[in-house]
């Protein structure tokens, strides 16, 4: 055979298979069939049905969410036809009550439109663009944002002969920013310049729990605030809206505390892996602008060690007892090993202070995370000045006994925090709630003897079959869900973990109760640094997102489609999440089931 030839042969061959493949995806050949499937159709030029000139254009109006992500829980009307437009064409009529209300949505539309940029595939310039009217109202005035906060809204678009006109109308800002992420959704790029969105909408919608959380553990391994800036930005794409900041541990203490400089100064791994104060305050701005509440946790009476062990030295005792103990088994769950020392007054004046401080940065409604999780009752058994101060006060070394030294140490913090309140927002008059983990002394037996279920919110993290959640709603007690056999992301890297895909982290029920204040997934560090962290998080914890954001009650199944394209924004922005299919299957779908 002529080699020279075949070649012509072979190059069509292989344009045909790219082409096939998506790559040539310029001739309007894409379909959503009748089953909601995007596909490449093989007699592009027979019949009437409605061609695409994409993947991507196919998927904004295929199905009823079309690639929303997570899925709107009220109306959801898509339409089929498109809109060629030009991002630097879109103008923004804000209706607000406020000055300061007004500048955030002044924000909000900066964020959107640096955003839909990254859509575009070429360049962004259209010339004969159709001009985009957005406009937006907002009835609050208030920036609170907490579990109370209405973050609804109703999202409308028409288009006419001149323009397309977008409507915004939300309760408060975050409700309004909400429709902008959801508006994201529904535009994608152009195989020519320019981007594309659907012509017609009618969206309403509304979370179903208040609490959409994604924890990050900064502590065991320092994590570079542009990999935190990130997160925080995967979190806004995806609707959720705390980020829980595990900043310290017995590993590192790498929080600046101004008023007790000693906590980074001993603490911190070393002199630039510190969150300095104005670096926090920036990054709660930063989170706030995209509908993020930052939730500091300062961990204890467990998990605190290094960054604590100056006390000595400036002669207020011993703040921290065991630390760094071997062997460490003996001592703490995890190496390194340390527990505060609940029998030292210093140690709760150091605490105060560094409530004084988390209470300055946050918002005047924000909360705080104690931790109370993983106490070894070895570790104080094994002070002698614990348990002479114990036998000394009337308490016995029985179990019982340390569960109520260690319910005191929550108690005396919790007075602290409220003294720190009260002083700083003397206007805000109810007690602030605070979260601990779960831990030996919630078990529903005895919680009542320790911890007012009006003042302590539980953060649970045990498994999915566990009867906890149910017990401790049952005694009135508000909780929040970290299933740890399907929201633990470090899971799977370590012991006899098993890792959880993202249609596990999807399918991971909800209890429908006023007291399910929502969840958290986690991502304990103690196996992934700034260099893994991003893919080790997304894109699981969007199927979270979903989970929390509507609570839907179809499976990973039906929502993939969405999660694959809800997957590509997050590249489009810059994060870089891990695979989750070969793109074959992403290309021909329905073919990979």
């Amino acid at each position: 055979m002529n080699q020279r030839g075949s070649f012509p042969i072979l190059a069509l061959y292989l344009f045909f298979i790219i082409f096939k493949q998506g790559y040539g995806e310029n001739s309007d050949q894409w379909v959503c069939t009748t089953n909601d499937y995007c596909i490449i159709d093989e007699a592009a030029n027979i019949g009437d049905v409605k061609r695409f000139e994409s993947q991507h254009d196919c998927r904004l109006s295929c199905g009823k969410y079309g690639a929303i992500w997570p899925m709107p829980t009220g109306d959801c009307v898509l339409g089929h036809e498109r809109i060629h437009f030009d991002p630097w064409k879109v103008r923004f009529n804000i209706m607000a009550n406020s000055s300061w209300t007004r500048q955030f949505l002044r924000e909000t539309n900066r964020i959107f439109v640096s955003n839909i940029i990254k859509e575009c595939l070429r360049n962004c310039t259209v010339e004969k663009s159709k001009e985009i009217l957005v406009r937006v109202a907002v009835n609050s005035t208030s920036l609170t944002l907490d579990w109370e906060t209405d973050e609804s809204y109703k999202l409308n678009i028409r288009t006419t002969g001149t323009a397309t006109f977008v409507d915004i109308k939300a309760e408060t800002v975050y409700g309004a920013r909400h429709a902008y992420e959801t508006l994201s959704n529904v535009i994608t790029g152009s195989t020519a310049n320019g981007l594309l969105m659907v012509s017609s909408a009618r969206i309403h919608d509304s979370p179903i729990y208040p609490h959409r959380g994604m924890l990050l553990d900064t502590a065991r391994n320092f994590i570079p605030l542009r990999q935190i800036r990130n997160t925080i930005d995967a979190m806004a794409s995806s609707k959720l809206n705390i980020f829980h900041w595990h900043v310290v541990d017995t590993h590192s203490f790498p929080l600046e505390i101004t008023r007790i400089p000693e906590m980074q100064r001993f603490g911190a791994y070393s002199p630039t892996n510190v969150y300095t104060r104005s670096e926090t305050i920036n990054m709660i701005k930063y989170a706030r602008l995209r509908g993020i509440r930052i939730l500091i946790e300062i961990d204890g009476p467990s998990h605190a060690g290094n960054g604590w062990q100056w006390g000595p030295m400036a002669g207020m005792g011993n703040l921290v007892v065991c630390a760094n103990q071997k062997p460490w088994r003996s001592y703490c769950v995890q190496p390194p090993c340390g527990q505060l020392n609940p029998i030292n007054d210093n140690m709760y004046s150091v605490m105060k202070e560094i409530y004084e401080d988390i209470a300055e940065v946050g918002a005047p409604e924000e909360t705080i995370h104690m931790g109370g999780d993983e106490v070894f009752i070895p570790c104080w058994n094994a002070t002698e000045e614990i348990t002479q101060k114990m036998l000394a006060t009337g308490f016995d070394l029985s179990i019982q006994s340390f569960y109520k030294l260690w319910s005191m140490f929550h108690s005396k913090n919790l007075e602290s925090w409220d003294e720190v309140n009260q002083r700083q927002f003397p206007y805000i008059k109810e007690p602030k709630p605070v979260i601990i983990w779960s831990s030996h002394i919630t078990d529903p037996e005895i919680i009542g003897n320790h911890l007012p279920k009006e003042r302590f919110i539980i953060q649970t993290w045990v498994v999915s079959n566990s009867s906890l959640n149910r017990m401790l709603l049952d005694l009135g007690y508000r909780i929040i869900k970290s299933t740890k056999n399907a929201w633990y992301l470090d899971h799977g890297f370590w012991g006899r973990t098993m890792y959880y895909n993202w249609a596990t982290v999807y399918n991971s029920k909800m209890e429908m109760h006023p007291n399910v204040l929502g969840g958290e997934v986690c991502m304990w560090s103690e196996y992934v640094d700034e260099f893994g962290v991003e893919s080790r998080i997304w894109p699981r914890a969007g199927a979270a997102a979903e989970r929390l954001w509507s609570n839907p009650k179809s499976s990973s199944y039906q929502a993939q489609y969405r999660f694959y394209r809800y997957r590509q924004r997050l590249i489009s922005r810059g994060i870089r999440p891990d695979a989750i299919i070969p793109k074959w299957c992403i290309l021909n779908e329905n073919h990979c089931m």
